[in-house]
């Protein structure tokens, strides 16, 4: 399939569908976001720099809690997490989903409440788990079976602790292979075709100290269909009645995870929300009536659609070189701030900000400042032909697993948080220096 014209292209620059609701423009192509102009944050802040809106984030919740008012909606603070995020994601009433203990710290020293929180994960550490258990977080998903002895080993004899058991229900959904968990022979959980998901269920059910409240799985990220989750409570629900049949088990909950896809580009596919909500609970009813079961309560774990349009990200151009018939941009972060083209092509919309163009649009590929060829945030992307050292590009749709994910490749430092809200900027994560990265270093 070939690219579209440059025209087509080109007439998308102004599109600002997938930028955070408060964007608007200002004179000579620049734009506030929350308020605030983005070339004011690049002037006190310095670049790279990434800006979260935080009534875009405050909106997205209630979005989730509208859209699905009798479910238990749990933030995946794995998207992204400050204490910042964990006080708003308080304020909103949704639950945490963490996967840590570092998760775990930060929200309880945040003030989030422990027993709204659940620890995930597919390997998870002692102090991890000693961690949950000493602040009491209100459930735990055991992904593995050596897992289950474990927990109920450090529980101890006259302690209790609610688990949930992640299923493998062999669904394949999900925007690149390397996001797409709810299949076989992947690290994840456990598996409902083989087996180990119903032996682990009734390992839990042996444990006194163990507490089994549901069910959990997660199928993929970046999913824009409903009918990979419709398909994956079928399978569930049938896994429930044999459970049921064999020991007699129902369950208070059933948590069917997140993933739900967003747009990073005009255009892009995107999750409906709604038909998700109306679908989703038509089909756990339907499919538990049809097996003679309660209907258990529902959770969700949405967290890449509550951070990532929220996030702009802001770089400086340091260079701007001609190779062939390819014009090279090169910024000043890359694959240190997001790995995510490099991990599983994920593609963005940058934009110049900093000046109204002058020249006519040519196709660009927008690099980072790392010694990798793969470090490409964006690539044939339409820019100003015109564009040139110390030019401001931002990209949005950058609050999720950007800087979640990011590393200390070639010692550059990660950049700041700033939260924008009612024209005011603050910072919530200052930049790391080289002195922070100098007192890590105990060796010499």
């Amino acid at each position: 399939m070939s690219a579209p014209p440059l025209t087509e292209l080109a007439a998308g620059l102004d599109d600002l569908s997938v930028w955070p609701a408060s964007t608007t423009r200002l004179p000579h192509g620049r734009l506030a976001v929350g308020g605030v102009p983005l070339t004011d944050i690049a002037d006190r802040f310095d670049t790279p720099a990434y800006v979260l809106d935080e009534d875009e984030v405050r909106t997205r919740c209630r979005t989730y809690r509208a859209a699905f008012p009798d479910t238990d909606v749990l933030y995946a603070a794995k998207a992204f997490l400050s204490r910042a995020m964990v006080r708003w994601i308080e304020e909103e009433g949704l639950g945490l989903d963490v996967c840590s203990a570092g998760e775990l710290e930060l929200a309880h020293a945040a003030g989030f409440p422990p027993e709204r929180m659940v620890l995930h994960g597919n390997a998870k550490s002692p102090r991890d788990l000693e961690t949950a258990l000493r602040l009491r977080v209100g459930r735990i998903v055991v992904d593995s079976p050596s897992e289950i002895a474990r927990i109920a080993a450090l529980v101890g004899p006259r302690g209790r602790q609610k688990v949930m058991v992640r299923v493998v229900p062999g669904v394949s959904a999900g925007g690149h292979e390397k996001i797409r968990t709810g299949t076989d022979n992947q690290k994840f959980g456990l598996s409902l075709t083989d087996g180990s998901a119903q032996h682990a269920v009734a390992r839990v059910l042996g444990q006194s100290q163990l507490e089994l409240t549901g069910l959990h799985c997660h199928i993929g990220s970046q999913i824009s269909d409903v009918k990979p989750y419709l398909v994956a409570v079928r399978r569930m629900v049938g896994l429930m009645a044999r459970i049921r049949n064999s020991h007699g088990t129902t369950f208070a909950e059933l948590d069917m995870g997140g993933g739900h896809g967003i747009a990073y580009r005009p255009g892009d596919p995107a999750l409906d929300l709604t038909s998700l909500a109306r679908r989703l609970r038509a089909e756990l009813t339907a499919s538990c009536a049809a097996a003679g079961l309660p209907v258990p309560g529902l959770v969700i774990e949405p967290g890449r659609a509550i951070a990532g349009p929220a996030g702009v990200a802001l770089y400086r151009v340091l260079a701007v070189k001609h190779t062939g018939e390819t014009v090279f941009v090169a910024v000043d972060g890359g694959m240190s701030d997001n790995p995510r083209p490099a991990l599983y092509g994920a593609r963005y919309a940058p934009r110049l900000i900093s000046a109204r163009p002058a020249a006519e649009p040519v196709l660009a590929t927008v690099v980072g400042r790392h010694c990798e060829a793969g470090d490409v945030l964006a690539a044939d992307v339409p820019l100003p032909g015109d564009v040139r050292p110390g030019d401001l590009l931002a990209v949005p749709v950058a609050g999720a697993y950007q800087l979640s994910m990011a590393s200390g490749y070639n010692l550059v430092g990660r950049p700041p948080i700033v939260a924008v809200r009612e024209g005011t900027a603050r910072l919530l994560v200052r930049r790391e220096t080289l002195q922070d990265l100098r007192g890590r270093d105990v060796g010499a």
